[in-house]
Order: C-alpha cells, then sequence, then structure tokens
C-alpha cells in the first residue's frame, strides 16, 4: 500500500477541477480526430498520434535505462501493449465515423467492462452491489445504442469492441502498478503501441499533408495533458468524488458535435450516457465507503 501525505485526497475542489480540465482535453482529442475525418487509415493516425506522444514521454524513457523487473513483467508490458494496439485502431476508426456525444456515452462503459472481466475471468467477484451497477450500465448503453430501433452501423460496434480492449488494458495496468512507476508504465506502453502499429500503418499508409501531421501532434499533446490532470485529480479527492464530474465530459461533446459537425443533440444519448455514469458513480462511491468502514465482503451487499 502507497503511503500518501496529509494532503493527498482531502483537497476535493481541487480535485473536481482538474477531473473537469481533463475532460476538456479529451474532448478535444475526440474533436480533432472526428475533425480528420477518414482520409488517413485508423492505424496510421494512432501510429503518428503515438510517435508524438513518445517525443513527450523521452525524460520517463532516458530515466528508465538501466531499471530491471521481475520476471513476468516483460510479458505483461507485452501484452498490454498488444491490447492497446486493437483498442487504439478501433477507436480511431469509430471517432472518424460517429457522432462525438455518442462516442463519449458509449465509453464510459469502460469501468463496468472492468467490472465484469475482472469478476468474470480474475477471480475479484461480482457481488450484488457491482451486478446491479452493471445491468444499469447496460441498460444505459442500450437506451445510447438503440438496437433495433435504428442500424448500428460499424463505427459503434469498433468503439464497443475499443472499450472492451481498453478494459482489458486497464486490468493489466493495475497489476503493473505493483510493479513499476506509473511514468514508466506510460512510457513503456507509448513505446510498444508505438512498434506495433507501425507494421500495421505502413501497409496501407497514405500520403499526408502537413495540416494532418500538426493536428495528430494536438491530439497527442492534449492526450498527455488529459492523463496528467487526471492523475492530478485521483491524488487531489477520492474517486467518488471525481467520478460524477465525468457527466460534464458528455455535455461538452454533445456541444462540440452541434456546434462544430451539425450533429443533433440526441436525448437518447444525454439520457442513456447520464445511466451509465449514475451506475458508474453509486459503485464507485459505495466500495470507497466501504474501504472506508473496513468492510470485508461488502461486495455481497
Amino acid at each position: 500500500m502507497s503511503v500518501m501525505s496529509s494532503n493527498d485526497l482531502g483537497r476535493p475542489l481541487e480535485g473536481v477541477l482538474w477531473m473537469a480540465g481533463a475532460g476538456l482535453t479529451f474532448v478535444g482529442v475526440n474533436g480533432i480526430v472526428r475533425y480528420l475525418g477518414t482520409e488517413l487509415p485508423a492505424a496510421q493516425s494512432a501510429f503518428i498520434r503515438f510517435g508524438f506522444g513518445l517525443l513527450f514521454l523521452l525524460p520517463a524513457l532516458w530515466a528508465m535505462r538501466g531499471m530491471r523487473f521481475a520476471p513476468g513483467v516483460g510479458r505483461m508490458f507485452l501484452g498490454r501493449g498488444a491490447l492497446h494496439v486493437v483498442a487504439v485502431i478501433l477507436w480511431f476508426y469509430a471517432m472518424a465515423r460517429v457522432p462525438v456525444a455518442e462516442m463519449a456515452a458509449i465509453a464510459f462503459l469502460g469501468p463496468v467492462m472492468v467490472l465484469v472481466i475482472g469478476g468474470l475471468l480474475l477471480g475479484e467477484g461480482l457481488g450484488a452491489r457491482r451486478i446491479a451497477a452493471v445491468l444499469v450500465a447496460v441498460l444505459g448503453g442500450l437506451i445510447v445504442l438503440r438496437p433495433g430501433m435504428r442500424e448500428l452501423s460499424l463505427g459503434h460496434l469498433s468503439q464497443l469492441g475499443a472499450t472492451v480492449f481498453f478494459a482489458m488494458s486497464y486490468i493489466i495496468a493495475k497489476r503493473l502498478s505493483r510493479e513499476a512507476p506509473a511514468s514508466v508504465i506510460v512510457a513503456v506502453l507509448s513505446v510498444t503501441v508505438t512498434l506495433g502499429l507501425l507494421p500495421l500503418a505502413m501497409m496501407q499508409w497514405q500520403p499526408v499533408r502537413v495540416e494532418q501531421v500538426g493536428w495528430l501532434a494536438c491530439v497527442a499533446a492534449l492526450a498527455t495533458l488529459g492523463h496528467y490532470a487526471m492523475a492530478r485529480a485521483f491524488r487531489a479527492a477520492p474517486l467518488a468524488v471525481t467520478q460524477p464530474v465525468t457527466f460534464l465530459q458528455l455535455i461538452w461533446a454533445a456541444l462540440l458535435g452541434a456546434l462544430a459537425f451539425g450533429e443533433p443533440v440526441e436525448p437518447w444519448v444525454m439520457a442513456g450516457g447520464g445511466l451509465i455514469i449514475l451506475a458508474v458513480s453509486a459503485n464507485t462511491w459505495a466500495e470507497a465507503r466501504r474501504d472506508r468502514v473496513g468492510l470485508v465482503g461488502a461486495d455481497d451487499l
């Protein structure tokens, strides 16, 4: 268990502001990729973005020289990199084709995927409360997607797939956090993903304009800034405090889609996304409360 200073997790307003800032940067990422559209293949766009990301992480990569890890950690790094390669290709493909607000709403299913995968495959348990949170979130996802009421595109399915692969990557990251500093985990991910994307990008490489390269550099910068802001939020306040703030990301995504791309603000998307966030936030709050009172086996409540 890490030891935090008395100032950690005791600054809720700061945590909320950092999380709100993180949400703005991620919506900016979505908007740029949506603006770039389908001119570049998804693997090529992702490769250029992660290539720029490596530049921002050079200090962390330099600090890694000579580091040694426990047996098996290298395989975990490679496995996470492979999962992330699939996830980012699916995400870039979807983001160029699916309305911004719908992308944001579907992405909120990520924490639910982590619960399900962790509970079913890793033996972390799925008590009554977690099952209820999953069911409510799935209902929210169905409201967003409305299968049977409209045709689901390959973009929607790609975003669902990306959410699953991102969740699996996150689970491995949680395990890696016991073996390596966060900066190392992020830096190694950038290296493995960039190398994994390289051959896929080369197979379908298209001529790139300077403007496109510049926008993808902005994507890398905003993504790096967003992850930094999120880390600051987690350090300033408990997740139960910062999690509900993510609903602002859905509102900003809807506004961006409407103002920049002429996408209608769908009440179904807002309602379904809100339901997903409510389920995730309620489960987060309950688990934080359980940890505070030291209950054992509280997942069955």
